[in-house]
């Protein structure tokens, strides 16, 4: 089977007495602590996820604000 190694790889990560299903639970806060670093430091040219965000962010401000007194 493809899922095979999958398989074995579950049961060999240490802790499976102790903590059950929740050993898993380091290794996606690592993984999620590596995202968030990335997305904050890695820049593709002059642009981070950062900046867009708050830029996307802005933007939609500015138009609810244009709805709204546009409708007055």
């Amino acid at each position: 089977m493809r899922i095979g190694w999958v398989h074995k790889l579950v049961n060999k990560w240490p802790g499976k007495k102790t903590f059950g299903m929740y050993r898993f639970l380091p290794m996606f806060f690592v993984l999620g602590a590596a995202l968030e670093f990335s997305m904050i430091n890695w820049r593709v040219g002059e642009v981070n996820f950062y900046n867009t965000f708050k830029r996307r962010q802005a933007h939609d401000i500015v138009e609810e604000k244009i709805k709204k007194y546009a409708a007055v």
